[in-house]
Protein backbone atom coordinates (compact mmCIF):
# COMPACT_ATOMS: atom_id res chain seq x y z
CA UNK A 1 0.00 0.00 0.00
CA UNK A 2 1.87 3.39 -1.20
CA UNK A 3 3.53 3.52 -4.40
CA UNK A 4 5.64 6.44 -4.00
CA UNK A 5 8.75 6.02 -4.93
CA UNK A 6 10.11 3.31 -2.80
CA UNK A 7 6.56 1.83 -2.34
CA UNK A 8 7.17 1.05 -6.29
CA UNK A 9 10.36 -0.21 -5.83
CA UNK A 10 9.69 -2.87 -2.64
CA UNK A 11 6.79 -4.12 -4.64
CA UNK A 12 8.68 -4.69 -7.93
CA UNK A 13 11.02 -6.22 -5.52
CA UNK A 14 8.57 -9.15 -4.07
CA UNK A 15 7.72 -9.62 -7.49
CA UNK A 16 10.75 -10.69 -9.02
CA UNK A 17 11.36 -12.93 -6.19
CA UNK A 18 8.46 -14.93 -7.54
CA UNK A 19 5.72 -13.65 -4.32
CA UNK A 20 2.00 -12.81 -5.34
CA UNK A 21 1.59 -9.11 -4.85
CA UNK A 22 -1.23 -7.13 -4.48
CA UNK A 23 -0.90 -3.08 -5.09
CA UNK A 24 -3.07 -0.13 -3.61
CA UNK A 25 -2.09 3.40 -4.43
CA UNK A 26 -4.77 6.49 -4.36
CA UNK A 27 -3.84 7.79 -7.43
CA UNK A 28 -4.34 4.19 -9.20
CA UNK A 29 -2.53 4.87 -12.42
CA UNK A 30 0.93 4.20 -10.57
CA UNK A 31 0.24 0.92 -10.14
CA UNK A 32 0.34 0.15 -13.84
CA UNK A 33 3.77 -0.91 -14.43
CA UNK A 34 3.30 -3.52 -11.47
CA UNK A 35 0.24 -4.82 -12.53
CA UNK A 36 2.21 -5.51 -16.13
CA UNK A 37 4.61 -7.20 -13.99
CA UNK A 38 1.66 -9.22 -12.30
CA UNK A 39 0.77 -7.66 -9.39
CA UNK A 40 -2.86 -7.25 -8.69
CA UNK A 41 -4.36 -4.07 -8.38
CA UNK A 42 -6.46 -3.58 -5.26
CA UNK A 43 -9.43 -0.83 -5.75
CA UNK A 44 -9.84 -0.04 -2.30
CA UNK A 45 -7.15 -0.36 1.13
CA UNK A 46 -9.94 -3.01 2.00
CA UNK A 47 -9.34 -4.86 -0.88
CA UNK A 48 -5.71 -4.71 -0.42
CA UNK A 49 -5.92 -5.58 3.08
CA UNK A 50 -7.78 -8.80 2.65
CA UNK A 51 -5.34 -9.83 -0.06
CA UNK A 52 -2.85 -11.23 2.01
CA UNK A 53 -1.95 -12.19 5.49
CA UNK A 54 1.14 -9.65 5.17
CA UNK A 55 0.55 -5.85 4.37
CA UNK A 56 3.43 -3.50 3.73
CA UNK A 57 2.26 -0.01 3.98
CA UNK A 58 4.68 3.07 2.72
CA UNK A 59 3.22 6.24 2.28
CA UNK A 60 3.59 9.86 3.10
CA UNK A 61 3.43 9.65 7.27
CA UNK A 62 1.83 7.74 9.74
CA UNK A 63 -1.62 9.96 9.83
CA UNK A 64 -1.84 8.64 6.19
CA UNK A 65 -1.70 5.44 7.47
CA UNK A 66 -3.92 5.43 10.01
CA UNK A 67 -6.35 7.09 7.72
CA UNK A 68 -6.44 4.74 5.42
CA UNK A 69 -6.29 1.89 7.87
CA UNK A 70 -9.44 2.99 10.04
CA UNK A 71 -12.37 2.54 7.17
CA UNK A 72 -11.18 -0.96 6.72
CA UNK A 73 -9.79 -1.82 10.85
CA UNK A 74 -11.97 -4.68 10.29
CA UNK A 75 -10.85 -6.15 8.21
CA UNK A 76 -7.38 -5.97 10.06
CA UNK A 77 -7.51 -9.06 12.76
CA UNK A 78 -4.87 -12.04 12.35
CA UNK A 79 -2.60 -9.83 9.92
CA UNK A 80 0.46 -8.68 10.24
CA UNK A 81 0.86 -4.84 9.36
CA UNK A 82 5.00 -4.05 8.46
CA UNK A 83 4.83 -0.21 8.56
CA UNK A 84 8.11 1.45 6.29
CA UNK A 85 6.63 4.73 6.46
CA UNK A 86 9.13 7.07 7.79
CA UNK A 87 7.92 8.77 11.19
CA UNK A 88 9.05 9.06 14.67
CA UNK A 89 8.69 7.25 18.01
CA UNK A 90 5.87 8.05 19.87
CA UNK A 91 3.63 8.27 16.88
CA UNK A 92 4.94 4.48 15.87
CA UNK A 93 3.67 3.07 19.24
CA UNK A 94 0.80 4.97 19.23
CA UNK A 95 -0.62 3.81 15.71
CA UNK A 96 1.21 -0.02 16.99
CA UNK A 97 -1.20 0.09 19.97
CA UNK A 98 -3.98 0.71 17.33
CA UNK A 99 -3.45 -1.67 15.00
CA UNK A 100 -2.69 -4.34 17.76
CA UNK A 101 -6.20 -3.14 19.68
CA UNK A 102 -7.47 -4.36 15.58
CA UNK A 103 -6.61 -7.51 16.31
CA UNK A 104 -3.28 -7.39 13.65
CA UNK A 105 0.39 -7.89 15.07
CA UNK A 106 2.44 -4.55 13.96
CA UNK A 107 5.97 -4.58 12.89
CA UNK A 108 7.51 -0.66 12.43
CA UNK A 109 10.69 -0.20 9.85
CA UNK A 110 13.28 1.80 9.02
CA UNK A 111 14.25 1.46 5.73
CA UNK A 112 18.02 2.61 4.97
CA UNK A 113 18.40 2.64 1.24
CA UNK A 114 18.13 4.71 -2.01
CA UNK A 115 15.44 2.91 -3.80
CA UNK A 116 17.97 1.55 -6.50
CA UNK A 117 19.63 -0.61 -3.84
CA UNK A 118 16.21 -2.02 -2.64
CA UNK A 119 17.09 -6.20 -2.81
CA UNK A 120 20.83 -5.71 -2.46
CA UNK A 121 23.96 -6.15 0.18
CA UNK A 122 23.72 -2.33 0.73
CA UNK A 123 20.42 -2.02 1.94
CA UNK A 124 19.46 -2.46 5.07
CA UNK A 125 16.15 -2.24 7.41
CA UNK A 126 15.57 -2.17 10.87
CA UNK A 127 12.30 -3.68 12.26
CA UNK A 128 10.34 -2.89 15.95
CA UNK A 129 7.37 -4.48 17.24
CA UNK A 130 6.00 -7.71 17.43
CA UNK A 131 8.68 -10.20 17.11
CA UNK A 132 7.11 -13.06 16.76
CA UNK A 133 5.21 -11.41 13.46
CA UNK A 134 8.42 -10.36 12.38
CA UNK A 135 10.06 -13.98 12.76
CA UNK A 136 7.15 -15.31 10.48
CA UNK A 137 7.94 -13.05 7.92
CA UNK A 138 11.68 -12.44 8.29
CA UNK A 139 12.64 -14.28 5.13
CA UNK A 140 10.39 -12.41 3.10
CA UNK A 141 11.68 -8.82 4.06
CA UNK A 142 15.10 -10.49 3.90
CA UNK A 143 14.18 -9.74 -0.04
CA UNK A 144 14.30 -6.16 0.44
CA UNK A 145 17.51 -6.05 2.19
CA UNK A 146 19.06 -6.85 5.30
CA UNK A 147 16.82 -7.07 7.92
CA UNK A 148 17.77 -6.07 11.73
CA UNK A 149 15.09 -6.68 14.30
CA UNK A 150 16.08 -3.87 17.35
CA UNK A 151 13.12 -4.55 20.05
CA UNK A 152 9.95 -4.78 20.90
CA UNK A 153 9.16 -1.47 21.58
CA UNK A 154 7.27 -0.35 18.80
CA UNK A 155 8.92 3.34 18.68
CA UNK A 156 12.71 1.77 18.39
CA UNK A 157 13.15 1.54 14.76
CA UNK A 158 12.07 5.06 14.66
CA UNK A 159 14.46 6.42 17.51
CA UNK A 160 17.20 4.72 15.81
CA UNK A 161 16.04 6.52 12.28
CA UNK A 162 16.54 9.74 14.48
CA UNK A 163 19.42 8.75 15.67
CA UNK A 164 21.19 7.76 12.29
CA UNK A 165 19.41 10.57 10.21
CA UNK A 166 21.01 13.09 12.80
CA UNK A 167 24.22 11.83 11.94
CA UNK A 168 23.68 12.29 8.38
CA UNK A 169 22.47 15.91 8.96
CA UNK A 170 25.54 16.53 10.86
CA UNK A 171 28.06 15.30 7.87
CA UNK A 172 25.75 17.06 5.44
CA UNK A 173 25.92 20.71 7.85
CA UNK A 174 30.22 19.65 7.84
CA UNK A 175 30.12 19.21 4.15
CA UNK A 176 28.35 22.65 3.49
CA UNK A 177 30.77 24.43 5.74
CA UNK A 178 33.53 22.85 4.18
CA UNK A 179 32.26 23.91 0.78
CA UNK A 180 31.76 27.47 2.12
CA UNK A 181 35.07 28.23 3.59
CA UNK A 182 37.00 26.76 0.60
CA UNK A 183 34.65 28.39 -1.98
CA UNK A 184 35.58 31.55 0.04
CA UNK A 185 39.40 30.97 -1.13
CA UNK A 186 37.96 30.33 -4.61
CA UNK A 187 38.43 26.44 -4.27
CA UNK A 188 35.95 24.64 -6.01
CA UNK A 189 33.42 22.48 -4.47
CA UNK A 190 34.23 19.40 -6.68
CA UNK A 191 37.95 19.68 -5.50
CA UNK A 192 37.80 20.46 -1.93
CA UNK A 193 35.02 17.46 -1.46
CA UNK A 194 37.35 15.09 -3.01
CA UNK A 195 40.08 15.79 -0.26
CA UNK A 196 36.83 15.81 2.27
CA UNK A 197 36.17 12.08 1.70
CA UNK A 198 39.41 11.03 1.68
CA UNK A 199 39.32 12.67 5.55
CA UNK A 200 36.37 11.71 6.50
CA UNK A 201 37.12 8.11 5.71
CA UNK A 202 40.13 8.66 8.58
CA UNK A 203 38.49 10.09 10.65
CA UNK A 204 35.35 8.43 10.65
CA UNK A 205 37.70 5.40 12.29
CA UNK A 206 37.92 7.01 15.58
CA UNK A 207 34.03 7.12 16.16
CA UNK A 208 34.22 3.34 17.35
CA UNK A 209 36.90 4.00 19.57
CA UNK A 210 34.33 6.75 21.22
CA UNK A 211 31.54 4.43 21.29
CA UNK A 212 33.37 2.83 23.74
CA UNK A 213 34.80 5.02 26.01
CA UNK A 214 31.04 6.86 26.35
CA UNK A 215 28.97 3.42 26.95
CA UNK A 216 31.94 2.65 29.61
CA UNK A 217 31.63 6.28 30.70
CA UNK A 218 35.37 6.33 30.70
CA UNK A 219 36.98 9.48 28.98
CA UNK A 220 40.76 9.38 30.07
CA UNK A 221 42.87 9.38 26.47
CA UNK A 222 46.30 10.60 26.58
CA UNK A 223 45.71 11.58 22.88
CA UNK A 224 42.91 14.55 21.43
CA UNK A 225 41.54 15.67 24.76
CA UNK A 226 38.45 18.59 25.00
CA UNK A 227 41.16 21.51 25.95
CA UNK A 228 42.95 20.78 22.71
CA UNK A 229 39.87 20.82 20.71
CA UNK A 230 38.37 23.73 22.28
CA UNK A 231 41.10 25.51 20.88
CA UNK A 232 41.69 24.04 17.52
CA UNK A 233 38.09 25.00 16.94
CA UNK A 234 37.96 28.58 18.33
CA UNK A 235 40.65 28.77 15.92
CA UNK A 236 38.54 27.64 13.13
CA UNK A 237 35.54 29.69 13.75
CA UNK A 238 38.15 32.60 13.93
CA UNK A 239 39.41 32.21 10.46
CA UNK A 240 36.01 31.04 8.89
CA UNK A 241 34.85 34.49 10.08
CA UNK A 242 37.50 35.81 8.42
CA UNK A 243 36.60 34.47 5.32
CA UNK A 244 33.50 36.03 5.40
CA UNK A 245 31.77 33.03 5.92
CA UNK A 246 28.71 32.26 8.59
CA UNK A 247 29.76 29.78 11.55
CA UNK A 248 26.46 29.00 12.83
CA UNK A 249 26.80 25.67 12.31
CA UNK A 250 29.61 25.26 14.19
CA UNK A 251 29.13 27.70 16.99
CA UNK A 252 26.77 25.60 19.24
CA UNK A 253 29.52 22.51 19.04
CA UNK A 254 32.47 24.90 20.80
CA UNK A 255 29.49 25.92 22.97
CA UNK A 256 29.77 21.79 24.31
CA UNK A 257 33.99 21.84 24.25
CA UNK A 258 33.53 24.88 26.57
CA UNK A 259 31.11 23.63 28.90
CA UNK A 260 32.88 20.92 29.35
CA UNK A 261 36.10 22.51 29.22
CA UNK A 262 34.72 24.80 32.42
CA UNK A 263 33.61 22.03 34.01
CA UNK A 264 37.03 20.58 34.66
CA UNK A 265 36.97 18.01 31.90
CA UNK A 266 39.52 19.89 29.58
CA UNK A 267 41.81 17.03 30.15
CA UNK A 268 39.04 13.95 29.06
CA UNK A 269 38.08 12.66 25.47
CA UNK A 270 36.33 14.73 23.18
CA UNK A 271 33.70 12.04 23.24
CA UNK A 272 32.60 13.65 26.84
CA UNK A 273 30.54 16.30 24.90
CA UNK A 274 28.00 14.07 25.13
CA UNK A 275 27.38 14.56 28.41
CA UNK A 276 26.38 18.27 27.53
CA UNK A 277 23.54 16.88 24.96
CA UNK A 278 22.68 14.60 28.16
Amino acid sequence: MGLGNLGQVLARTFLDQGHAVTVWNRSQDKADDLVARGATRAATPADAIRASDLVVICVLDYTTVRDLLTPAAGDLAGRVVVNVTSGIPDPARELGAWITDSGAAYVDGAVYAIPQTIGTPEAFVLYSGDEKAFGRHRALLETLGTAEFVGTDAGLAAVHDVALLSGMYGMFAGFFQTVAVSGSAGIGAARVTELLVRWLKEAIAALPAFAAEIDAGDYRTQTSNLDINAVGLANILAATRAQGVGVELLTPLHALFEQQVSAGHGAESLARTIESLR
